[in-house]
C-alpha cells in the first residue's frame, strides 16, 4: 500500500485512513507495540525493514522465528519479506532493505527510535488522537498467537 506524498504529515488525513491502510502506511510500529504489549511472553520481537538509502518503504513487524504479525495478521516471515520486496521493486527499481532488530520501547518513543540510524517513529500521542487504543482495537480482529496460552492458534 502506498500513500500520496505528504499524507503522513497531514494528521487529519492520516487518521481518517481505513484501519488496514493506517497500520500499513505510517502506524505499523504502533500496531507492533500493541501486539508485543498484549502478548509479552509469546516470543515475538520487533523487526524494522529498513530501505537502502534513497528509497522509501519502512515497515515494522513483530516476528518470532518464521511467524510474523503486521496489518495482514499472521504471515510466514520469509514469504512476507519476499512479498514486501516484490511490491517495493514495482515502485522503486533497485529497492533493497536491511532487517534491523529493534528494542520494543523504541516503537513508542521518538527519542529511542532516533537512536537507530535513519529511524524516526512517531509516538502514539503524536497522531491526531492517541493511536494505541486504535491499534489495540485492530489487534482484537486476530486470534492470539500460539504460545500465548491459547492452544493451537496461529
Amino acid at each position: 500500500m502506498r500513500r500520496t506524498l505528504g499524507a503522513k504529515r497531514d494528521l487529519v488525513k492520516q487518521w481518517r485512513l481505513p484501519e488496514r491502510v493506517f497500520f500499513a502506511c505510517g502506524a505499523c510500529h504502533i500496531l507492533a507495540a500493541a501486539f508485543l504489549r498484549e502478548y509479552p511472553d509469546a516470543g515475538f520481537s520487533p523487526i524494522w525493514i529498513r530501505p537502502a538509502a534513497g528509497h522509501t518503504g519502512n515497515h515494522v513487524v513483530a516476528v518470532r522465528g518464521v511467524l510474523a504479525f503486521d496489518y495482514h495478521g499472521y504471515s510466514d516471515w520469509p514469504r512476507l519479506v519476499a512479498h514486501y520486496q516484490r511490491r517495493a521493486l514495482q515502485w522503486s527499481p533497485g529497492w533493497s532493505a536491511t532487517l534491523v532488530p529493534l528494542a520494543p520501547d523504541a516503537l513508542i518513543s521518538e527519542a529511542k527510535s532516533r537512536t537507530y540510524d535513519g529511524l524516526h517513529l512517531r509516538e502514539p500521542g503524536q497522531y491526531l488522537y492517541d493511536a494505541m487504543p486504535r491499534a489495540q482495537a485492530y489487534l482484537r480482529r486476530f486470534p492470539p498467537p500460539a504460545g500465548a496460552g491459547t492452544g493451537d492458534r496461529p
